[in-house]
């Protein structure tokens, strides 16, 4: 079984951010950035690990964050079936 199924199966799902952040050259200009990651709501381990990445390391301060989240496979939506097709 690949990885990301294993992490949907785990209760995992797809989340997507819109950060805007200031140009440290430019504060008056704000750049957006889109991080896409697969991650567990309500808490988003991954994503605020990025963000602290983001302000510990990186010189563009946030000015804002938007997120949606999407579970990709409930636990009810899975199961297991066996069979096969042979195509010529």
């Amino acid at each position: 079984m690949n990885e990301d199924m294993e992490m949907m199966l785990k209760g995992y799902g797809l989340t997507t951010a819109h950060i805007l952040y200031r140009m440290p050259d430019h504060p008056s200009v704000l750049q957006t950035y889109l991080w896409q990651h697969y991650d567990l709501a309500p808490d988003f381990p991954e994503m605020q690990s990025f963000l602290k990445f983001w302000q510990e390391k990186l010189d563009g301060p946030l000015h804002s964050v938007r997120y949606v989240h999407r579970k990709l496979i409930a636990a009810n939506e899975w199961r297991a079936l066996k069979g096969e097709f042979i195509l010529h």
